[in-house]
This record gives structure tokens, C-alpha cells and sequence, in this order.
């Protein structure tokens, strides 16, 4: 019993460890990318994970991707379900999570 503060203080070792290595990580070129606007910056970090000095597809790739997304109409939930086609996978969906909440699985 004595020793329980230890080991709850067992957490900060591979806190710190991540703490220490985070800074010599490299970026998501995604993110780099479409949030930073950073381009040269992106093309660096494809270049570093893919290994290849002609990323432009892969720059194009991602820019073709977000374009997509922003087209992309989002719907309420009243829609969703009013959708034949995706109502019971909601359904099925929401239940289970449901029974999941009430079952007290989260509590083990």
C-alpha cells in the first residue's frame, strides 16, 4: 500500500521521455501543408518520410484531396437518419454504443 504513489509517479518517466523527443520529430506534411500553408516546408517532410527528392505528385495528391473534402456536404444528424439507406447502420450504430454505456464495460 505504501507504494502506491510510486507508482503513479511511474507516468511521468515516459512523459518526459516524449517531452524531450517531440521537438526532433518532424511535422505531418499534411499539416504543413493545408493548415501551416507551408510548402516548402511539406515538400522537405515528404522528402524526409518517402525517401525521393520529386514529391510534387504527392504535394498535388494531398492539395486534390482537401479541395475534395471542402466540396463535400456535411448533413444533420435528422437527415442521416432519415436516409433509407444508412438509417439502421446508425441505429445498429447508437445501440451498441448504448448497451456499451450500460453494460459497464467502461467502468472495468
Amino acid at each position: 500500500e505504501s507504494r502506491w504513489p510510486y507508482l503513479f509517479g511511474a507516468i511521468i518517466v515516459p512523459a518526459l521521455i516524449q517531452v524531450v523527443i517531440l521537438p526532433f520529430l518532424p511535422e505531418s506534411p499534411r499539416y504543413l501543408l493545408l493548415e501551416k500553408h507551408n510548402t516548402s516546408k511539406a515538400e522537405k517532410a515528404f522528402q524526409t518520410f518517402l525517401g525521393k527528392n520529386d514529391v510534387s505528385h504527392e504535394v498535388e495528391e494531398v492539395l486534390a484531396e482537401s479541395r475534395v473534402q471542402r466540396n463535400t456536404k456535411l448533413v444533420s444528424i435528422l437527415q442521416l437518419l432519415r436516409t433509407r439507406a444508412v438509417r439502421w447502420q446508425v441505429i445498429t450504430v447508437v445501440v451498441t454504443m448504448g448497451c456499451y454505456q450500460l453494460c459497464g464495460l467502461n467502468a472495468v
